[in-house]
């Protein structure tokens, strides 16, 4: 049988090989299973326009309701955070989405959302992959024909009311101009448009990519430079945009693009996002993992407000808000979660509360930006690198070399070193870099972060050479 490996959002795997609809079927019989013994009730299933995305909900409800529990499902693509306010406004027990978020188009996934309406914690997902590898000789799938039985479910209306109650109606409605959707063919095409009909905003919405596309138009559906060409393009053929919004392959994360073609990354949005809560009023402390920018951190103090920072993983960030002593909350990847919704990250949401940032500054987004910048007294220049240890043997002896605090890295000195995740060098002259090893792949993650793109190019080098130079060790 095939291993079922839940990291650190859910079990993702390649369709056809690891992904199949047997497995799909073992992984939501463990899961009916732990429903069952918490007393059971409701279970939401949704998918996103990935590759046999209804077929394997279908498989997956259809298997739920064989395992006796009650089930609705959602037949055609819905975003992930639809799904997790879906689970609270219906009072359901759990959630099934079939999704792998940003990986490439040739994954499939399978992830959890508790009763709160927001990702499921590590012992949830911990149990069920016991109740995977300990589940016995598997039984054949159920037909997806058989979820046809099973009823739907559709919560729009209410999502846009609850979103109505999250951002300023009025400043919305007064936007002039015209602002760009791209949802990169994944599941949040429309939505952003939509709600601004509903709520009778004047804003023009291009939508880019909006249709629903397995492929994600040849690339990974994570909204980086990288996989953003057709969005800066249609920037330059369509002049006159406020902003793009990106969002990424489910609906949950997003970034930006700005009108002259700059990338907008997360940890700005993130700084403007808690600027807007912040001047409306809004109470709470901020939460970050471990690899967000310190520009968030320098602003939230100089606004005296707490700091909590966690590891990496938006699921480490769900208990904060569910405390409700939380305002804002939020990870490199763009995934960010804001009081009074479901705990969880919106690409929908945070792209109209972006909307309403400019709109209420009354200038762009980099003009907002720099000024917080020079708030928080923190230059932002950032990078992450993904390098793969094809050497056998290579991990190990990087692992080795991080449990050794250096004194220089990159031609600067350190001033600290951090190991809430990974390990964090803290240099002179306001710079870092964090290393992190994947616990299921060959891969280095590395993230940096400097006063300029010059610095952080050095730091860039001084990544690679550190690597290739265990390399060579290594194969000696």
């Amino acid at each position: 049988m095939d291993e079922l490996v839940f990291g650190t959002d859910g079990w993702r795997a390649l369709v056809g090989e690891g992904f199949t609809h047997a497995n799909v079927a073992r992984a939501a019989r463990a899961y009916a299973a732990q429903l069952r013994d918490g007393g059971a009730g409701l279970v939401l299933v949704a998918h996103d326009t990935r590759f046999g995305g209804e077929r394997f909900a279908a498989v997956a409800a259809a298997t739920l309701r064989d395992e006796g529990l009650e089930v609705a499902w959602h037949r055609g693509p819905l975003p992930t955070p639809v799904l997790s306010f879906a689970v609270r406004q219906l009072g359901a027990a759990g959630g099934v989405m079939l999704t792998a978020s940003h990986n490439p188009p040739e994954y499939q996934g399978f992830k959890i959302k508790g009763p709160y309406g927001g990702t499921a914690l590590d012992a949830s997902y911990r149990d069920v992959a016991r109740r995977v590898a300990h589940g016995g000789v598997p039984l054949p799938p159920p037909p997806a024909a058989a979820a046809n039985e099973l009823p739907s479910f559709d919560v729009r209306d209410a999502y846009w009311r609850h979103l109505a109650g999250l951002v300023d109606l009025e400043a919305l409605r007064r936007v002039p101009g015209r602002v760009v959707h791209d949802a990169m063919g994944g599941a949040a095409g429309g939505w952003i448009r939509g709600f601004l009909a509903w709520a009778g905003a004047v804003v023009e919405v291009d939508d880019l990519r909006a249709a629903p596309d397995p492929s994600f138009d040849g690339v990974s559906p994570e909204p980086l430079p990288v996989h953003l060409a057709r969005t800066r393009a249609h920037l330059r053929a369509r002049p006159g945009a406020r902003f793009a919004v990106c969002t990424d392959g489910d609906g949950d994360r997003l970034a930006a693009v700005l009108p002259d073609g700059r990338f907008f990354d997360p940890h700005q949005v993130f700084a403007v996002l808690l600027d807007l809560l912040d001047r409306r009023g809004g109470e709470g402390a901020v939460a970050k993992t471990f690899t967000v920018s310190r520009v968030v951190e320098r602003l939230a103090a100089a606004r005296g407000r707490e700091v909590r920072e966690t590891p990496v993983g938006f699921k480490h960030l769900v208990g904060a808000l569910r405390s409700g002593e939380v305002l804002i909350a939020g990870e490199e990847s763009g995934g960010i979660g804001v009081r009074g919704h479901v705990p969880e990250r919106d690409g929908i949401l945070n792209g109209l509360l972006l909307l309403e940032a400019e709109a209420v500054a009354g200038v762009g987004l980099a003009a907002v930006f720099a000024a917080l910048e020079e708030e928080a007294r923190w230059r932002h220049a950032y990078q992450r690198l993904d390098l793969h240890l094809g050497t056998p043997g290579l991990p190990g002896r990087l692992a080795d070399a991080l449990a050794v605090d250096p004194t220089h890295f990159a031609e600067r000195e350190v001033t600290s070193v951090e190991r809430l995740d990974g390990v964090k060098l803290n240099l002179a002259g306001d710079r870092w870099a964090l290393f992190r090893l994947s616990g299921t792949e060959p891969v280095l993650r590395v993230y940096l972060e400097g006063p300029d793109d010059e610095a952080v190019a050095a730091l860039v080098a001084g990544a690679r050479a550190f690597v290739t130079d265990l390399e060579a060790q290594t194969s000696r």
